[in-house]
């Protein structure tokens, strides 16, 4: 499991006497954390739980990396590199734990399958195809460029 590897790695971390990889792993382990006490809150925010323990994990991991390439560009056009940096370091800590990415060529290949099994024609079918990619493929993808893709396909 994931949360296994991320225990591990802070003992690691700890141990060598990295500061920096053990606080990013702690800021992981915070935030994983917190969407365990918000999944479960009566009033969940989307209503169900992921499917499994590994899936919750992914999504944590997946927004962190989101925010953080956000802050990324945010620093860097504000002529902020040594706040670019950090961030860009713990993007590094944080993707190390994330399940190896689809490629482009494999996303598109999924994305056409999908296609051909929903019988999916044109943007109306958008939603339905976006549904079934974030359900089998949700923690090998990064659904915001997939997206682009899906949009690609069904014009």
């Amino acid at each position: 499991m994931i949360r296994d590897d991320i225990k591990a790695a802070q003992l690691t971390a700890m141990k060598a006497g990295d500061k920096q990889s053990r606080n990013a792993i702690s800021l992981i382990q915070a935030a994983i954390k917190n969407r365990d006490i918000e999944a479960r809150a009566p009033q969940s925010r989307d209503g169900k739980a992921p499917e499994s323990d590994d899936a919750l994990v992914v999504e944590v991991l997946q927004k962190m990396v989101k925010q953080r390439r956000e802050s990324i560009e945010m620093f860097s056009k504000g002529g902020r590199q040594e706040l670019a940096d950090a961030e860009t370091a713990e993007v590094a800590v944080i993707e190390r734990f994330l399940p190896q990415q689809m490629s482009e060529a494999e996303t598109s290949a999924a994305i056409e399958a999908i296609k051909a099994e929903l019988g999916a024609t044109g943007m109306k079918d958008m939603g339905r195809v976006m549904a079934e990619l974030k359900a089998r493929h949700a923690s090998e993808l990064d659904m915001s460029k997939a997206s682009g893709l899906v949009k690609a396909a069904l014009s």
